[in-house]
C-alpha cells in the first residue's frame, strides 16, 4: 500500500490465533526476526565536526533529532576529520534508519526524503533494511516500548550507556506481511500528523506569548511617554522596585531525604515548569514535620526555582490549589506577594520573562554540579511595576493565551498516549490492520 492522497479506507479486527515469541506473543502468521536477518547493512557514521563555513557538506548529529524527527534545513556544514577513502557510504539516502548509539542513546530517525551531500556523525549508526521490511513500519517499531526495553536492558550495569552494533543487530522484531506492515504506519503516522499539527499551533501560541510579554511588559497599553531605566526603557508612570520592596515574604523550603508513602506530599525543582504552571505528575511523599504548617502552600504563592543547572535556575511558577494540602523543598523559594502592590501574576510573568532573557543565569552563584541564587540577590532584584490596574489588564491578556497554550499542549499528550496504545496493539497484532 503506497500512501496517496486519496482516503484510505481501513478494517481493523481482533486476532485470536497467537504464538509466543522472546517478545510475548504475537499472531501466528507473523515471522520474529532479528535486525540483523532484516538489514542489508549496519555500521557506525563518519568523524566530523561542525564548521561555520560553507563546505558543501552537512552533517546530522545525535543532537539535531528530537521527537523522532530532524528539521534536516538547519543542519550544519561540517569537515571530515578522518581519513575515509569513499564518502559515498556515509550520505544519508531516503528510507535510511538513523539510530543514535550515544549521546540520546537510542533515538532514532528515519530519512524520509531525498537529501544532497549530508553525512551521519560518528555517534550514529546506520540501518539499511532489506526488501521485504517498509522502512516507517521499523521507524515505529523503534518508537516502541519492545524497542526500548531492549536497548535499557543491553544497557544494564553499564557506565557507558551506549549502543554497540551486537546489540542493535540482536533486537528481536515481529514482522506482519509487508502490505500490513504499510497499513500499520499509515495508521500510526496518521496520529503523528495530529500530532504534528498540536505542535504547530504550541509554537505559534508560544511565539504569540513571547512576543505579547515583550510588548505588554516593556510598553504596557496606551502609554505614549517612557522613560530610561537601569532596566530598561518603561512607561513614565511605571516604576523601578526591588522586589523585597512588594512582596511580604521570601521563604525557602526544606531537604528532606526520607519518603513516606502516607506522609505530606513535597514539591520539588521538577514541579516547575517553563511556562509557570505546576507539574502534577512530579514531587514526592514525605514524613510531616512538626512545622509543617510555615511551610504549606496556599493558591497564589508564588515557586522560584533557587537552585539548578545554570540553564534552568530561575524556572517560576504559581501554585494554584493543585494539591489540597503540599509544601515545598529547599530548592525552592516561596514568595507571597503584598496584594496591595503587585499581582502574584505579574511577578510571574516577569520572572518567566527574566529567565528568558538569562537575567538569573547571571546573578547565580556557580556550585560543582548545580547553580544557586541566594536570597538577598532574589530580594534585592529589580523589576518594573505598573499600577495595579494595568497588572490586572496585561496578566489577563497574558493568562488567556497561556490557557490556549495549556489546551493544546494536554491536547498533544493525549495524542501521544493514543498513539502509544496503537503501537502497542498493532506492532504485536492484537488489533489486525488491513485495506478494505
Amino acid at each position: 500500500m503506497e500512501e496517496t492522497g486519496s482516503e484510505i479506507m481501513i478494517r481493523f479486527y481482533k486476532e485470536t490465533n497467537f504464538k509466543e515469541t522472546p517478545i510475548g506473543k504475537i499472531p501466528k502468521d507473523w515471522n520474529i526476526v532479528k535486525l540483523s536477518n532484516i538489514a542489508r547493512d549496519i555500521y557506525y557514521g563518519i568523524t566530523a565536526k561542525a564548521v561555520e563555513n560553507n563546505t558543501g557538506l552537512r552533517m546530522l548529529r545525535t543532537t539535531d533529532i528530537k521527537d523522532y524527527n530532524v528539521k534536516w534545513n538547519t543542519l550544519p556544514f561540517c569537515k571530515i576529520t578522518e581519513k575515509r577513502g569513499d564518502l559515498r557510504r556515509f550520505l544519508l539516502q531516503k528510507d535510511d534508519l538513523i539510530i543514535a548509539r550515544a549521546g540520546t542513546t537510542g533515538i532514532s530517525v528515519l530519512v524520509d526524503k531525498k537529501l544532497d551531500n549530508v553525512i551521519f556523525g560518528s555517534y550514529l549508526i546506520k540501518v539499511k533494511l532489506c526488501e521485504k521490511v517498509f522502512p516507517k513500519f521499523m521507524h515505529y517499531f523503534c518508537q516502541s516500548r519492545f524497542y526500548w526495553n531492549h536497548i535499557i536492558s543491553s544497557q544494564a550495569g553499564s557506565t557507558l550507556k551506549n549502543i554497540s552494533l551486537p546489540v542493535l543487530k540482536s533486537l528481536n522484531v515481529p514482522l506482519p506481511p509487508l502490505e500490513e506492515q504499510k497499513v500499520i504506519a499509515h495508521v500510526l503516522s496518521t496520529v503523528d500528523k495530529a500530532i504534528q499539527k498540536t505542535n504547530e499551533i504550541i509554537a505559534k501560541t508560544e511565539r504569540l506569548k513571547k512576543g505579547l510579554m515583550q510588548e505588554l511588559l516593556t510598553k504596557g497599553i496606551g502609554h505614549k511617554e517612557f522613560k530610561d531605566t537601569e532596566i530598561g526603557r518603561i512607561p513614565k508612570e511605571w516604576e523601578v522596585v526591588k522586589l523585597k520592596d512588594v512582596i511580604l515574604e521570601a521563604k525557602p523550603g526544606f531537604a528532606c531525604g526520607k519518603r513516606d508513602e502516607n506522609g505530606i506530599l513535597q514539591l520539588r525543582m521538577d514541579n516547575i515548569e517553563t511556562e509557570g504552571w505546576i507539574n502534577t505528575q512530579a514531587g514526592v511523599r514525605i514524613p510531616v514535620a512538626k512545622n509543617v504548617e510555615e511551610y504549606l502552600l496556599k493558591p497564589g504563592d508564588i515557586l522560584f526555582n533557587n537552585t539548578n543547572s545554570a540553564d534552568l535556575i530561575g524556572k517560576t511558577a504559581i501554585f494554584r490549589g493543585e494539591f489540597s494540602r503540599c509544601v515545598y523543598s529547599n530548592h525552592l523559594t516561596r514568595i507571597r506577594v503584598n496584594p496591595n502592590k503587585v499581582l502574584p501574576e505579574w511577578i510571574l510573568y516577569v520572572f518567566i520573562r527574566n529567565w528568558r532573557r538569562g537575567i538569573f543565569r547571571a546573578i547565580r552563584h556557580q556550585h560543582v554540579h548545580q547553580a544557586g541564587i541566594n536570597k538577598a540577590d532574589l530580594l534585592n532584584l529589580k523589576i518594573p511595576i505598573a499600577p495595579l490596574k494595568e497588572q490586572r489588564s496585561i496578566t489577563k491578556m497574558l493568562l488567556s493565551v497561556d490557557k490556549k497554550l495549556r489546551i493544546e499542549m494536554k491536547e498533544k499528550k493525549k495524542l501521544e498516549r493514543i498513539k502509544q496504545a496503537l503501537m502497542d496493539l498493532l506492532l504485536t497484532g492484537k488489533i489486525r490492520v488491513k485495506v478494505a
